[in-house]
């Protein structure tokens, strides 16, 4: 591969202006692919086979128009004042239009639907006087008989007149029973509408209502064309004095790619590569590789979206990893290429072998991040291994633009990519030039005594931060999320304080009903069902919506207490589908936004465990064929472990507790993004690998090449530190860029990686990893004899080819040299590294 890349690099340089070229054409046909291809991005997002998606099916089956999406439309006065009448009468006009539309099974108009409930109660109110004024006259009348009985029996006559007073008193019984029969069909409905009576459309104050719209598609499949449509009606033709916001369900805020925050990030990504570098040509060139990259992983990406269910914040992640890693990769190559012109070699030989070099573990880097991104496709679990897949793409994207287009530019860039004054340097000799850095400086191990507590204190940091991951909490961003200046936020904000926080995320119950019930048995147990559904915890009303045609299956709207991303509404999601209350009924089956929200997190929290297995046995394989020992692999993957757990420890203590919450833009602290954890995985294990290479390999090398092990840890860590904490700089800068986006899922992702990725560089591999292994001295090289003859001879940073081309000057530094291999076998100290 070294040799490969070799060539390739040195081909592309000859022919820089052709490959600059190739890659616009590229970037180009990206864009082509995107306008004739691209599709809808997903608000809303699924996983087939949930339980609700079981129940939503069915009641599809069941019931015309139950079982779609749902949208809630949100009216206000603007004066805080009562709608009149001419605001009602437009409201339901628009309503109606609404209805109308295609793919809009109904809409429901408050104003009517309170008049309704009004009716309701009158009826029921006229008919409990009117029973009572039954009873009065059946009772006058049963006194009135019973007097004739008694006057009847003293005349002597009773038993002339008894058949008629007979037949009198068999039509007040009849009557009786009657009124009897009708007060217990009253109470039946009295309490029903007492259950359902805070299910209200327009508030106490009449100054607010809400529509709920009724979808023909499931919710994830619901067209933002149709969406669109419905919110045009409102903003098309506004009812004047009246605003109107519209929820998450129809209000899609797919995320801008680049915002101010990553604005930002790149800005001092450019002051971190300018300092490093020292020149403007230098700094511009990662960038501007990254932003082809970028631009071309996005746009594939992107023109996917019409053949795939793809969520809106997927693309954002490929932005993500396709600047961060875009950078550092080409860093890493320029890096090297400086070097070796500061040494004297040729450009175009110089760029050759930075490309089969650095350029080689830029491949086999790139490939641990592209292959655990893979990896997500495992779970089962669809839009998270489209994520990983599209992720995978900007990584393989980034990796090919940084082998192939870097040394095109540097190659046109020549001898500028060294600053003047060290071209001044090297013109003096390249014994002069290469005089940088602090490599004859004397190396001496740490302290013992210092390696103890670099050791326990990052243990320690790290533990502390990770401690409230023990509280994670995973779901999906409600309304309350969104930033407050939106449509959706406003929504939920109203909802909550004219109709309380349950009305955001109301829950659909379907119940079976045992055997082949008359109407008069079905009615029965659905009062039955209802009373039990309200005596729940943490259930405010209850209404019940339908029951089949057949009488085998009867439905209802539950409201909780609280909002949809609550702990008291999850627990009564999950208490509700353990009840039978009808005997040979089996279960109850719960659907609804919030309840599909619960079962995804719920999904993913079971596939994280063996995902993170999965990882975490990759790392250890692919660190032993790296470093060629039991010790060193073993104790980066816990360094990686530790660092993952503690990123998301410090995400759960912002987004989910709070803390510091003004400083991060967390309006609504609640759960955390139920796919974040299972990324996180993915993309961190590949970045810690990246850093864990480039620092190890330098400390393999000085160990192999004779260095005792404790100087060479002090050696590896000088030899891989500048790059490896700008590459770190850049990768925190260009992330935490994300953490100030507008999208309430992008922002714990971009701190989640930013936070991560500080930990694992500064805190575990240039602190927590080169203590250990001072510590355990010699022993961090050991590995059975029988495993060294059968493991194969990874060359990843090329240093058989670094000596196949060793006609340049070659360097002497140990300092900031760059990096170099993990396992040359050159020297005898190969052997003594293994033991039987």
């Amino acid at each position: 591969m070294a040799e490969f890349l070799y060539r390739l690099g040195r081909g592309a340089a000859r022919r820089a202006r052709t490959v600059i070229a190739l890659w616009v054409a590229i970037l180009l046909a990206a864009g082509a692919a995107f306008a004739l291809f691209s599709g809808e991005l997903k608000e809303t997002l699924s996983i087939p086979g949930t339980p609700t998606s079981e129940v939503s099916d069915r009641l599809t089956e069941e019931f015309s128009g139950l079982g779609g999406g749902t949208g809630t439309v949100v009216f206000q006065t603007e004066d805080g004042a009562a709608f009149t009448d001419e605001q009602r009468s437009a409201i339901t006009e628009r309503i109606a239009q609404v209805a109308d539309l295609p793919g809009v099974e109904d809409a429901v108009d408050p104003f009517a639907t309170e008049e309704a409930r009004a009716e309701q109660q009158q009826q029921v109110s006229e008919g409990r006087t009117g029973i009572d004024e039954g009873r009065e006259e059946l009772q006058q009348g049963q006194e009135e008989l019973d007097e004739a009985r008694a006057q009847a029996e003293a005349a002597g006559m009773l038993d002339q007149v008894a058949p008629q007073l007979d037949a009198q008193q068999a039509e007040i019984d009849e009557g009786l029973a009657t009124l009897e029969e009708q007060s217990a069909q009253l109470e039946e409905g009295e309490a029903l509408l007492d259950m359902a009576a805070d299910i209200r459309m327009v508030s106490e104050d009449g100054s607010a209502a809400l529509s709920n719209i009724a979808f023909t598609e499931p919710q994830q499949d619901v067209p933002q064309e149709t969406k669109d449509a419905v919110m045009a009606v409102f903003e098309d033709d506004p009812v004047e004095g009246v605003t109107v916001d519209f929820g998450s369900d129809i209000a899609m805020a797919v995320p801008d790619l680049l915002g101010i925050g990553e604005v930002v990030g790149l800005v001092v990504a450019a002051v971190v590569l300018v300092i490093m570098l020292g020149t403007l040509v230098g700094a511009g060139l990662p960038i501007l590789t990254a932003l082809i990259g970028v631009g071309v992983g996005a746009l594939a990406g992107l023109s996917l979206s019409d053949v795939v269910e793809m969520a809106s914040v997927t693309p954002i992640l490929g932005v993500m990893l396709g600047l961060a890693v875009g950078i550092d990769y080409s860093l890493f190559i320029i890096n090297r290429h400086r070097i070796q012109l500061k040494q004297g070699r040729d450009v175009k030989e110089s760029i050759g072998l930075a490309n089969g070099t650095a350029g080689n573990a830029v491949v086999f880097a790139g490939a641990t991040v592209l292959i655990a991104l893979l990896g997500l496709n495992l779970t089962g679990i669809g839009f998270l291994g489209v994520m990983g897949t599209v992720g995978a793409l900007s990584i393989l994207v980034a990796v090919l633009i940084a082998v192939t287009l870097t040394p095109a530019l540097l190659s046109l860039a020549g001898p500028r990519i060294l600053s003047r004054r060290e071209r001044a340097r090297l013109a003096e000799g390249p014994a002069v030039a290469s005089q940088e850095g602090d490599g004859d400086a004397a190396v001496r191990p740490m302290r013992t005594g210092a390696a103890v507590g670099r050791a326990l204190l990052g243990i320690a940091v790290l533990v502390v931060v990770a401690i409230p991951a023990l509280d994670l909490r995973l779901g999906l961003p409600d309304g309350s999320s969104e930033p407050h200046d939106s449509t959706q936020y406003r929504a939920y904000s109203i909802v909550s304080e004219e109709f309380g926080a349950g009305q955001n995320g109301t829950l659909l119950v379907a119940a079976d009903l045992p055997g082949s019930p008359t109407q008069e048995e079905a009615a029965a147990y659905q009062l039955q069902l209802a009373e039990e559904l309200y005596g729940q915890d943490s259930v405010v009303a209850v209404a019940p919506i339908a029951i089949s045609d057949d009488r085998d299956l009867a439905t209802f709207q539950v409201v909780p207490e609280d909002g949809p991303t609550s702990e008291s509404t999850e627990e009564l999601v999950h208490t509700l589908r353990d009840l039978a209350p009808l005997e040979g009924a089996g279960t109850l089956g719960v659907a609804g936004t919030a309840s599909g929200n619960i079962d995804i997190s719920d999904k993913l929290s079971d596939a994280l465990p063996t995902y993170l297995a999965v990882v975490v046995g990759f790392s250890l394989v692919i660190l032993l064929l790296v470093f060629r020992s039991i010790f060193v692999p073993v104790v980066a993957t816990l360094g990686f472990i530790l660092s993952y757990f503690a990123a998301l420890g410090g995400v759960v203590a912002i987004y989910q507790w709070g803390w510091l919450a003004g400083l991060f833009g967390v309006d609504s602290p609640g759960p955390i993004l139920n796919f974040l954890p299972t990324i996180l995985v993915g993309i961190l294990f590949g970045l810690a690998m990246d850093y864990m290479l480039f620092l190890g390999t330098g400390m393999r090398e000085a160990y192999v090449h004779g260095a005792p092990a404790r100087t060479a840890v002090v050696q590896g860590v000088r030899a891989g530190r500048a790059v490896v904490t700008a590459a770190a700089i850049i990768m925190i800068s260009v992330f935490g860029g994300f953490v100030f986006s507008h999208s309430a899922m992008i922002r714990p992702v971009g701190f989640a990686l930013a936070f991560g990725v500080l930990l694992d560089a500064f805190l575990v591999r240039m602190m927590l990893i080169p203590a250990l292994m001072h510590l355990v001295g010699e022993k961090a090289w050991w590995l059975p004899r029988w495993l060294d003859r059968i493991l194969p001879n990874v060359d990843v940073e090329g240093s058989a080819l670094e000596r196949r081309h060793s006609s340049a000057p070659a360097s002497t530094d140990t300092g900031e040299s760059g990096l170099v291999n993990a396992a040359s076998g050159t020297s005898g100290r190969e052997g003594s590294a293994s033991e039987g």
